[in-house]
């Protein structure tokens, strides 16, 4: 195990998942999933392969899925079309999360030392579903300028490059630098912080050379117990290769687990709220 690192500069930019992190929509998933997945006489979907899911690429996600369940036959067209359909009935129900009005509304107002710090959306829903998830919610997602919003099918993301990749929350932060006033430094990936409740998106985080704070799902969190500090790590999911410099190390500091976003700890990554 690493010494911890404690000499970490002051975090400037905050870059935040979506769902199951700031809205309740992985429990929807989960719902419409099951719901269709009844239809073939199969699920109910369970956390063992619902962690595999969480934050990658739809597509990915569903073949996943379907080979889980010894559906390999349904065609992932079809069956990715009737998910549509249940989701577009479920997804406008979304709701926030604990601690996420109050967290964003605090970083949408914060000068930190006379600097803002600058936040930014990283989430693999496309554009048509982060609609139908956000659009009952305009007063809280307006704290994310649009030119700041990373959604899954930007052009921006090279294909294929989906979490666990780190290029999203690269994006991310060029997006933020790209849009910086005049005279303001550029922001390094080390004086970002990224939230997630996904291990796909923890290890994206990581080996995009950036801090992580780790919300997961109680159910998540069940299925990692003892392991917590491998997924802080980016070392969550062994059965992918990556180059080894873009790993962390365990109990390297660079990560941290939270319950929840009630009462963030402001002051431990060097951010004085308010103005």
């Amino acid at each position: 195990m690493d010494k911890p690192r404690t000499d970490f500069p002051p975090v400037r930019a905050c870059l935040f998942d979506m769902d199951g992190l700031l809205i309740n929509t992985e429990d929807i998933y989960t719902l419409c999933h099951n719901i269709l997945l009844q239809t073939y006489n199969a699920g109910p979907m369970t956390w063992d392969i619902k962690s595999q899911l969480q934050g990658r690429p739809a597509n990915e996600s569903i073949l996943r899925l379907l080979s889980f369940f010894n559906l390999s036959h349904v065609n992932p067209e079809s069956y990715t079309s009737a998910l549509h359909t249940i989701q577009e009935r479920e997804f406008p129900n979304a709701q926030p999360l604990p601690g996420v009005e109050a967290l964003l509304q605090t970083f949408s107002t914060t000068q930190n030392g006379g600097r803002r710090i600058h936040i930014a959306l990283a989430t693999s829903s496309h554009e048509g579903h982060f609609k139908l998830k956000t659009q009952h919610l305009e007063d809280m997602f307006g704290v994310f300028k649009k030119e700041r919003r990373v959604l899954g099918d930007d052009n921006r993301i090279p294909k294929g490059r989906g979490k666990p990749s780190p290029d999203i929350y690269l994006v991310a932060l060029k997006a933020i630098n790209d849009t910086l006033e005049e005279g303001e430094e550029q922001i390094k990936p080390e004086e970002c912080l990224v939230f997630e409740d996904g291990v796909p998106g923890v290890i994206a985080g990581r080996r995009a050379g950036m801090r992580v704070i780790w919300v997961p799902h109680p159910g998540l969190a069940n299925q990692y117990l003892g392991r917590e500090a491998e997924v802080l790590a980016g070392r969550g999911e062994g059965g992918e290769l990556v180059d080894e410099y873009q790993l962390g190390q365990v109990g390297d500091g660079w990560g941290e687990q939270l319950v929840s976003l009630v009462d963030f700890p402001y002051g431990k990554y060097g951010i004085v709220t308010g103005k």
